[in-house]
């Protein structure tokens, strides 16, 4: 006896939710394949693999929420998996990159790179890491992004190491961070910032993480602007 075209559908439904689990989980897959290019120096393809984690994770909220992943599965966190992915891909491999990348004194660098992980990790587990109005509470462990910073301007060892300390104290610190896609205030400007500096950074990647002046200045000036963004916000 053929199962009822209501039994069909709910099937497929049920199966399209798990394949969104599965796509958010193969940020993993990225950040091991970040890690074996990292451990083999490959600092360009670690980016591109950390890049395309960081398109998963821009992409698979939406898909969740038109399929209602989370009503349908409640057996699965999609919350919790992307924090696990998340740290992965934000937190533990940008560390190794900082501590093993040669971009900070030998005698601060594994020190910082534990500082990263573990400041990392209390910041995933902070339930008020998110203002209402969806903005970041401290710096948001952006360590990818960060440790990008660092390969394409490549700053004096000791100033890495001050901007590395820095923004893990700026983890806990009563400032706020703006996320470009949700928050409302300025958002078309903002995305607008978000796509120019995606292209500049495709730039960067495709010279080896040594782009033209011209393209570092752009990049550093569009981080600038997202801060001065976060601290516009105010006090809570």
């Amino acid at each position: 006896m053929e199962p009822k075209s209501s039994e069909v559908y709910t099937r497929q439904r049920l199966a399209a939710a798990f394949a969104v689990h599965v796509f958010t989980a193969c940020g993993a897959a990225c950040a091991l394949l970040a890690l074996i290019a990292a451990v083999n120096v490959a600092w360009t393809r670690m980016f591109l693999w950390l890049g395309v984690a960081l398109i998963i994770d821009g992409v698979d909220g939406t898909f969740a929420r038109r399929l209602k992943v989370a009503e349908l599965l409640p057996r699965w966190s999609g919350e919790l998996l992307d924090f696990v992915v998340d740290f992965a891909t934000y937190v533990f491999v940008p560390a190794y990159a900082v501590a093993a990348g040669g971009l900070l004194p030998p005698a601060v660098a594994l020190p910082l790179g534990l500082i990263v992980v573990v400041t990392g990790a209390l910041y995933f587990a902070d339930r008020r890491m998110k203002t209402s109005d969806s903005y970041f509470r401290g710096f948001p462990a952006l360590w990818n992004v960060a440790a990008f910073y660092l390969f394409v301007l490549k700053p004096t060892p000791w100033l890495a190491a001050l901007a590395v300390a820095a923004l893990a104290a700026a983890t806990f610190a009563p400032i706020h961070f703006v996320h470009p896609v949700r928050v409302p205030r300025w958002r078309a400007l903002n995305l607008a910032a978000l796509a120019a500096w995606a292209l500049l950074a495709l730039v960067a990647l495709a010279q080896n993480l040594d782009p033209p002046i011209w393209v570092a200045a752009m990049l550093g000036a569009i981080a600038i602007y997202f801060v001065i963004v976060g601290l516009l916000r105010g006090a809570d």
